[in-house]
């Protein structure tokens, strides 16, 4: 799977949720700045980051792999997000935003997996 991570949709719509995270954190506290701001940002960008480093692997299993992570660094920006709700760093719409763009890249990294673990398949049934 070498390169095209800028085709995927699933990319595009993470670099989408890391931009709206840029904008939704801008204003948290100063005293946060190396914090949990700083925290629910690079979780963004590392969804998005490892879409990419997958794509410049060069097996499907490493791809899988990387998705995986995606989908971890997701479930971190959830709880973040969440704990920013909390802290009332976060308006209930930004975290419904949040939530609502995260579910959905979720769905579509789920679906990357599958689709890559029946591309492996295939391949062994036709290496057979």
């Amino acid at each position: 799977m070498n390169g095209g991570y800028a085709q995927l949709s699933v990319w595009q719509k993470a670099r989408i949720l890391a931009t709206s995270i840029y904008r939704h954190t801008q204003h948290f506290p100063i005293d946060e700045r190396f914090g949990l701001q700083s925290q629910i940002r690079r979780s963004a960008v590392s969804i998005a980051s490892n879409i990419a480093e997958g794509c410049g692997r060069s097996s499907a299993k490493d791809f899988i792999r990387f998705i995986r992570i995606a989908r971890g660094s997701l479930a971190e920006l959830e709880t973040q997000t969440h704990i920013a709700s909390d802290l009332q760093y976060l308006t209930s719409e930004q975290v419904t935003d949040i939530i609502r763009q995260s579910e959905e890249i979720n769905r579509m990294l789920a679906g990357l997996i599958k689709s890559q673990k029946n591309n492996i398949s295939n391949q062994i049934t036709v290496n057979d």
